[in-house]
């Protein structure tokens, strides 16, 4: 299945029914008085998330979605039937924004959120809620309102505990093929991967992850060259960076420090918070150095590199080092979740409100 990640669409809620204005007319009864019933409301548009889509290619050829609209209201007290609300699936990590002011709508992180994308028109009213003592047989009614009317524009960011990032040819897909189950195309030249590929990393029966590759990035990404920049932005929920570099390149003239920190100054370019993400460095294909040059190489490069970070070195082909890598990448997942959900705690915690004094007077009150 092709992947999309972006999509333009245009979503049209149902006008609401007409109200009636209807007499009562029986035999026998003489002034049955007014009987018009309101108008149905006219349906609406949600958007709601579903972790069973992972594409957003149903809405690149259909983009208009339109509501029914409401029923008129008729005579008998009888209420026009409401229009049917539509849902539209997307992808977990759909971002809607309006396509003509570009305001954030909704950011859809959670499996069954559901949003409403454009509001049913109110139904309008029967002549019943005009009569009074003084107008017995009202003849007015209302219209129903319009349904809504927007263009929006999606926008898919994968949710990924880990991203790859590298050149072309770095290793990234050998890589997540080795530690998960994800089968991407593997070749001996650039650009094989050409969509991001999510990957589930199983450190025993109840730990896991998920690993995300994009496509290689090369010089000028952030400006539009090469494919990766269209997917960087899957990248800014992931929760660590790391950062591949092919330690034995076929081509002698390549200069695999100056290509390393060309990856580091396209992410400055395209976002500083991604730039700023915790990044660790992979270095790959150690399998083809030979073991008494390996120390000096990894020594070299890092001190060119000017790399104060974790430093990894893997062979993704024979899966030397990548259990350590994984394992690593867990307990570091595993220690920030653990922060995230102390944090959150902590908020909602009363012994944590107010100023310090009065916090630490808490805390005392309720250990005592």
């Amino acid at each position: 299945m092709k992947f999309i990640d972006e999509a333009r669409i245009e979503v049209i809620a149902g006008d609401g029914g007409a109200g009636s204005a209807s007499m009562r007319r029986e035999k026998f009864i003489e002034f049955g008085g007014p009987d018009g019933g309101d108008g149905g409301r006219g349906g609406s548009v949600y958007a709601v998330a579903d972790r069973n889509i992972n594409t957003l290619i149903d809405y690149r050829y259909a983009k208009t979605h339109t509501a029914k609209n409401g029923e008129p209201g008729r005579g008998a007290d009888c209420y026009g039937r409401a229009g049917v609300d539509i849902e539209l699936r997307m992808p977990v990590g759909t971002i809607i924004s309006d396509f003509e002011t570009g305001d954030l709508i909704a950011d859809l992180t959670t499996h069954g959120e559901r949003l409403c994308l454009a509001e049913g028109g109110v139904g309008g009213w029967g002549n019943i809620h005009f009569k009074s003592s003084t107008n017995r047989a009202p003849r007015q009614k209302t219209n129903g309102k319009p349904g809504d009317r927007r263009k929006l524009k999606l926008e898919l960011k994968v949710l990924a505990d880990v991203g790859l990032l590298g050149m072309p040819n770095a290793g990234k897909s050998t890589l997540i093929t080795a530690v998960s189950n994800a089968r991407p195309k593997i070749a001996d030249y650039p650009f094989t991967t050409l969509h991001p590929n999510l990957g589930v990393v199983r450190i025993g029966q109840e730990r896991s992850f998920v690993i995300a590759d994009i496509p290689g990035l090369i010089e000028g990404a952030a400006e539009g060259a090469g494919l990766g920049h269209r997917f960087l932005r899957h990248l800014q929920r992931t929760g660590v960076l790391l950062h591949m570099v092919d330690l034995a390149p076929f081509d002698e003239g390549v200069d695999n420090v100056a290509d390393a920190k060309a990856i580091v100054n396209e992410l400055h370019k395209y976002d500083e918070a991604l730039a700023e993400k915790p990044r660790w460095l992979v270095l790959n294909k150690i399998d083809m150095i030979p073991e008494d040059e390996r120390a000096a190489k990894v020594k070299d490069f890092i001190k060119r590199f000017k790399w104060k970070g974790p430093v990894f070195e893997i062979s993704a082909l024979t899966g030397l080092g990548c259990e350590k890598l994984c394992y690593a990448l867990q307990d570091y997942l595993d220690s920030v979740r653990r922060e995230h959900d102390a944090a959150e705690e902590r908020a909602i915690d009363p012994r944590y409100q107010g100023n310090d004094d009065e916090r630490a007077r808490k805390v005392m009150d309720a250990e005592d």
